[in-house]
């Protein structure tokens, strides 16, 4: 993993820790704890009180959702809670994040950037890649049912 990659998965583990962010490491799936000293902490449950393993950035691999695995009720969610046009998460298929956002809805669609955090945690909240890295083999798809 190139040292531009390790930050980008950086940023995204550090953003994720409030909302359980699991991911795998060895072919286990731990849940980040924490970051520091260049290692990521993991235990092997919600439910687990002993430490897991801590490895470096680049042996693991985040489990996200891609955009296009919003469900209906998340879209309606969506949609209502940041004033979405309606009917433009049915065609949306990407969120990036460059020195600006971009969100392909089809239709033109202006936000405040107090909103945009806002919007930030709620697509962290429900684990969904908003830099693309599954595309980029940085992270994993996640099964199906790992986050309900």
């Amino acid at each position: 993993m190139q040292q531009h990659e390790k930050k980008m998965v950086l940023k995204e583990i550090c953003s994720r820790i409030p909302y359980e962010q699991w991911v795998q490491y060895e072919d286990k799936n731990y849940l980040v704890t924490g970051y520091g000293h260049g290692r990521v902490s993991l235990l092997p449950s919600v439910f687990s009180s002993i430490g897991g393993p801590c490895p470096l950035i680049d042996e693991i691999k985040l489990y996200l959702r891609p955009i296009s695995s919003m469900t209906k009720e998340e879209w309606g969610e969506f949609e209502k809670k940041f004033e979405v046009p309606l009917g433009a998460g049915e065609s949306a298929t990407s969120f990036k994040v460059y020195d600006y956002v971009v969100i392909d809805f089809g239709c033109h669609y202006d936000m405040m950037l107090s909103d945009m955090a806002d919007m930030l945690s709620w697509l962290y909240l429900h684990h969904f890649d908003i830099n693309n890295l599954i595309e980029k083999g940085l992270a994993l798809e996640a099964p199906e049912d790992m986050y309900d």
